[in-house]
């Protein structure tokens, strides 16, 4: 099953009243991570990134001055995703919703993808536990974060690529199938 994990940046929590400011993701494929397949970009949200959002990404405005607006952004990233699932840490509570409302807010055509949330993954493997974001998940893995900046979405990737295979290889060691539920939703056409 070929994979797409991607992961976003963005001003703020809720969709519908922060933007996109990183958009980052690598191809997943035979049970390996193609770092060479790989795509990422800052977005210009086209307004000042808050203090807080700086201190916690480390994503600027300068960072973000000369970066595509996010249509010219989306549909690059549409066409690196092609017609693969995508997986996103959280993905069907924050990732997509930002998604979905980028392209509603500017009127990007849309189209539909299968897509799956790593999260549902951990809670396989550690039901007992109430903790599943990337940090736990990476700590019950063993996967070092030294080196690599957290909150940068292509730092992120590259984590959590490592402990989608690391947690999939547990359930299907194959990685034929993903042992997890595939939704559908809206991404750039």
């Amino acid at each position: 099953m070929d994979l797409v994990v991607f992961d976003l940046e963005t001003t703020g929590l809720s969709p519908t009243g922060n933007e996109i400011i990183q958009i980052a993701a690598v191809r997943l494929r035979l049970g390996k991570v193609f770092h060479s397949e790989s795509y990422s970009t800052f977005v210009n949200p086209r307004r000042p990134i808050p203090a807080f959002i700086t201190s916690y990404t480390g994503i600027s405005d300068a960072h973000v001055r000369g970066a595509p607006p996010i249509c010219s952004a989306l549909a690059e990233f549409s066409r690196f995703v092609g017609d693969c699932t995508i997986l996103a840490h959280n993905g069907h509570r924050f990732d997509m919703p930002f998604i979905r409302a980028a392209c509603a807010k500017n009127c990007i055509p849309t189209r539909k993808v299968q897509y799956a949330d790593s999260i549902y993954l951990s809670r396989l493997i550690w039901r007992e536990s109430r903790w599943h974001g990337l940090d736990a998940v990476l700590e019950r893995l063993g996967i070092s974060t030294v080196g690599i900046r957290r909150h940068d979405a292509r730092g992120d990737v590259e984590l959590l690529s490592e402990a989608v295979l690391r947690m999939w290889r547990r359930i299907t060691p194959d990685c034929t199938a993903l042992p997890v539920p595939l939704f559908t939703g809206t991404f750039p056409r």
